[in-house]
C-alpha cells in the first residue's frame, strides 16, 4: 500500500498514512453498480456559500464514520463514489424544440432522462457547466459567447447532478455579472457550484462535501477566459491556473478536514484526443502536491485516463502518493457532432475510507468505472431533439425507442473505439 500524506482522524490525531492505489479498473457500465448508497445531502444551503459543506443525515451504522474504539480491534471501512461529467453546453439548435410559447419557459430534462438512473447512484456527482446561466435579458446565445436559460440548472439538478464546476473559457461570457447571476441561478436549484465566486469572501470558502462519512474537496480553475479579462479588483470572479495558488488550495482544504481533494481543471487543447506536455506535467505536480483525483475538461472530445504514482523525493510530505486523473471528460450534452465531439463518459472512482483503532486513516480507489455517452440528435417538426445516451446500457438493454438499428450499429462502433482509447495510458 502506498503512503500518502497525513490528515487528522475523526478523534482528533494524525493519521500516519492514506494510502492511495487503484485495485481495479473496470471498464463497465455504472449501471451495474446496485451495492452503491445514495448521497446524503449538505447540512448547508448552496445558497450559503461561505461555509464548509456537510452531510445532513448521520451514516447508517455500516457507514458510521466513527473512530473505533481500542477495545474492539475492528476498523471502521465506509466507501462513497464520485462521478463525474464532462461539458455541459447549450449552442442555440439545442433550445427550439423545448421552447413553451404558452409559460415562455424550456423543459430540458428529457436531454437526460436515459443517464438519469446512472447519476442517481452516485454519492458526489459532478458536472462541468461551461456556459452562463445569466438571464433572458442579457439574451440566450451559444457559440462563441455563451448564456443559457435558467431551466438548464433545473435539468441538471434533476438529473443527478449535484456539483457543478464553473471555472472555465466561457465563464465571462456575460462578464462579471453573468457570473454572479449563474452562481444565484445554480444554488437556486440546489446545485452546489465551484470554481467562480461572487465577491472575495465567497472566494475563500472551502467546498467540502461529506458522504458516508468521506469529506471530499472540490477545487476547479481554467486556463483563461477567451481573452476576456478578468476586471481589475474583482480577480476573485473565476479561479485561473496558477500551480502556487493550487497547491495553497489543496492544503487548505485538507486542513480544514477534507479526506481527499478533487480538482477540476480546464486545460488542454480543443479537439485534441491525447493530453499534451503541460496536461500530464500539471497533473503529476498536483497529485504530488496532495491532490487525489483530477477531473479535465476543455477538450470536447475524451481524453484517457491514468493512475499517477508519486515518489516521495517529489511528493509535498516526503511519502509516496498515488492519484487518479481523467484528463478530458469529453462532451455531456452539446451541438457538437462527429470526430468522437459526440462522444463523452461519466467517470466513476470508488473511495474506501479505512479508520484503524489506532486511529490512523486509510484512503484507496477501489473502483475505477466508465460509462461512454453519445449524444442522440434527431429531427422532429422541424427541430433537434437531444438525448444523452449511456452507450454500454443502451447496447444491452436496447430500450430506448428513438433508436434505429442503424443508430445501434453506430453506437456499437463508438463504443468499442472509446473503450480502447479511454485505456491508453493505463499499464497492463
Amino acid at each position: 500500500m502506498i503512503t500518502n500524506n497525513k490528515i487528522p482522524s475523526a478523534g482528533g490525531k494524525y493519521a500516519s498514512l492514506i494510502g492511495l492505489g487503484l485495485l481495479a479498473i473496470v471498464l463497465t457500465s455504472c449501471a451495474d453498480a446496485s451495492s452503491r448508497t445514495h448521497p446524503s445531502r449538505s447540512s448547508q444551503s448552496p445558497s450559503s456559500p461561505a461555509v464548509t459543506h456537510t452531510a445532513s443525515t448521520a451514516p447508517s451504522a455500516s457507514h458510521s464514520p466513527a473512530t473505533p474504539s481500542p477495545e474492539t480491534k475492528e476498523p471502521v471501512v465506509t466507501e462513497a463514489t464520485l462521478l463525474a461529467v464532462g461539458d455541459i453546453m447549450v449552442h442555440m439548435p439545442q433550445l427550439p424544440a423545448y421552447y413553451d410559447k404558452g409559460t415562455d419557459s424550456y423543459d430540458l430534462t428529457s436531454w437526460f432522462s436515459q443517464v438519469k438512473p446512472i447519476l442517481e447512484r452516485g454519492d458526489w456527482v459532478v458536472g462541468n457547466l461551461e456556459t452562463p446561466i445569466a438571464g433572458k435579458d442579457l439574451k440566450f446565445t451559444g457559440f462563441p459567447r455563451f448564456n443559457a436559460p435558467n431551466e438548464l440548472a433545473d435539468a441538471i439538478k434533476g438529473a443527478g447532478i449535484q456539483l457543478v464546476s464553473t471555472a472555465n473559457n466561457h465563464s465571462l461570457d456575460r462578464g462579471v455579472p453573468g457570473v454572479q447571476r449563474t452562481l444565484a441561478t445554480v444554488r437556486k436549484a440546489g446545485l452546489i457550484p465551484f470554481g467562480t465566486s461572487a465577491d472575495a469572501k465567497e472566494q475563500s470558502r472551502n467546498v467540502i462535501e461529506e458522504r458516508n462519512g468521506i469529506r471530499m474537496g472540490f477545487l476547479s480553475y481554467t486556463y483563461g477566459t477567451n481573452g476576456i479579462p478578468i476586471p481589475k479588483g474583482k480577480e476573485y470572479a473565476v479561479n485561473l491556473i496558477d500551480r502556487s495558488a493550487i497547491k495553497k488550495d489543496i492544503a487548505k482544504l485538507k486542513k480544514a478536514g477534507a479526506d481527499a481533494v478533487a480538482v477540476s481543471l480546464h486545460f488542454g487543447v480543443e479537439y485534441q484526443r491525447m493530453p499534451n506536455a503541460e496536461q500530464t506535467s500539471l497533473a503529476k505536480e498536483l497529485i504530488g502536491a496532495g491532490a487525489d483525483l483530477i477531473l479535465g475538461s476543455h477538450p470536447h472530445v475524451v481524453q484517457p485516463f491514468e493512475e499517477i504514482s508519486i515518489p516521495a523525493s517529489e511528493s509535498f510530505d516526503g511519502s509516496p502518493r498515488k492519484g487518479v486523473v481523467i484528463y478530458s471528460l469529453g462532451n455531456f450534452i452539446s451541438n457538437q457532432t462527429g470526430d468522437w465531439k459526440d462522444v463523452g463518459v461519466i467517470f466513476g472512482a470508488r473511495l474506501k475510507k479505512t479508520v484503524h483503532p489506532d486511529g490512523t486513516v486509510a484512503l484507496e480507489w477501489k473502483e475505477i468505472t466508465t460509462e461512454p455517452t453519445w449524444v442522440h440528435i434527431v429531427w422532429k417538426n422541424k427541430n433537434r431533439h437531444y438525448t444523452v445516451i449511456p452507450l454500454a446500457t443502451e447496447l444491452k438493454q436496447r430500450s430506448f425507442s428513438a433508436l434505429t438499428a442503424k443508430d445501434y450499429e453506430k453506437m456499437q462502433t463508438m463504443y468499442s473505439g472509446i473503450r480502447k482509447h479511454l485505456r491508453k495510458l493505463v499499464a497492463g
